[in-house]
């Protein structure tokens, strides 16, 4: 009995922590995003694209928050069933993902704290990795330490656009990126220290997780300064404003003699 009621309360503590971990999710994002609104650098101006962008991902923040919800309150059905929505989130967030990236950096928008070929692979990698981390915790379905974990991973991408707006992104230039990556990181570190300290031992399903993240930094740090980047950057930006720009450069800061450009998304 004494077994039982241990691996119940571990079970507990484990739905709780993943609970909370996107309670604290949600409100990275959502509060990143009102602040700048609130500060007056972005608005409801935008266009159609970047509002369908933002409803998506913002749905699938608030789907990632009730299944949590879901479990832990044991209505594990709905769950299930309610899950199958990603199979409708996950392609359309890859396919606006990179859409509206493609779009602000041929206009010539892209934040000004990032490089613009940096934002251009940034982007599309990121949602990219993400949708093969929520893929394979799809997969994983069935094994709910996979599942869940993967899908924790996945979600933690996500939080860079939250990140980058709550950071002081103009005093970490150049490493606005790192300094976005690193923070999103604590993470997954915590799922692996409150594991270790739980249970005794780390769950594998961290460390492919926290594997893919680190492949995703490296590729964009590296193609981001590569003559295949610059390639993509030129293929992209044809006939654009934004094959004016140079790609390895930052873009203009407040305060010089050219305004910035708005700041659209990570």
């Amino acid at each position: 009995m004494a077994t039982v009621a241990g691996r119940q309360n571990r079970v507990g503590r484990d739905e709780l922590f993943f609970l909370i971990s996107a309670i604290i999710m949600t409100i990275i994002l959502v509060g990143g995003f009102s602040l700048q609104l609130a500060a007056g650098r972005s608005s409801f101006g935008s266009p159609v694209p970047v509002h369908i962008h933002a409803v998506i991902f913002f749905g699938w923040t608030m789907l990632y928050l009730a299944q949590n919800v879901l479990v832990d309150r044991g209505h594990h059905q709905i769950h299930r069933t309610l899950g199958w929505l990603a199979v409708i989130f996950i392609p359309a967030m890859l396919v606006m993902g990179v859409f509206v990236t493609v779009v602000k950096v041929r206009e010539g928008q892209t934040p000004f704290f990032f490089q613009p070929l940096y934002f251009l692979i940034m982007n599309p990698l990121s949602v990219l990795f993400f949708a093969g981390l929520a893929t394979a915790a799809i997969v994983k379905r069935r094994q709910t330490q996979w599942h869940r974990r993967l899908m924790f991973c996945a979600m933690t991408i996500l939080l860079g656009p939250g990140f980058g707006r709550l950071l002081p992104m103009p005093l970490l230039i150049p490493y606005a990126g790192t300094a976005v990556f690193a923070a999103f990181m604590l993470f997954p570190i915590a799922g692996i220290i409150r594991d270790a300290r739980l249970n005794g031992r780390v769950h594998p399903a961290w460390w492919w997780g926290i594997g893919a993240l680190l492949v995703m930094q490296a590729l964009i740090s590296v193609i981001a300064v590569s003559r295949p980047g610059l390639a993509f950057y030129t293929m992209v930006t044809a006939d654009a404003p934004g094959s004016l720009i140079d790609p390895l450069a930052f873009p203009p800061f407040s305060g010089s003699a050219a305004p910035p450009p708005p700041i659209t998304q990570r």
